[in-house]
């Protein structure tokens, strides 16, 4: 079992680098459904007044609708993290082959 690679945490730190990545896009779709859900107004414009089980979540929503603007930088930087984490993938995988003297192929 230590003569595995170390797949599972490769594999983790991928899903780790896309959630980050796309969690603005969850936040905007989050945000729309609730307020198309509840007969809400929302747009980029104000926030507007939107009751949700006896509350205003008006700033909320219109909060949530607006970190959108974040996938402008979270999708390049995580693309860029991808490249990072397929290149350290790369050189570990060469370097651990190398250390345990499996056969090419």
């Amino acid at each position: 079992m230590a003569n595995r690679f170390p797949w599972r945490f490769y594999l983790l730190a991928l899903a780790v680098i896309a959630f980050l990545a796309f969690l603005p896009l969850f936040s905007v779709w989050l945000a729309y459904s609730l307020a198309d859900w509840h007969n809400c107004r929302l747009d980029e414009g104000s926030a507007y007044s939107c009751i949700i089980l006896g509350g205003d979540w008006g700033d909320a929503l219109y909060a949530m609708a607006i970190m959108g603007w974040l996938m402008l930088a979270s999708i390049p930087l995580g693309g860029g993290a991808v490249l990072v984490w397929l290149i350290v993938l790369i050189i570990h995988w060469l370097a651990w082959r190398r250390h345990h003297r499996l056969p090419q192929g």
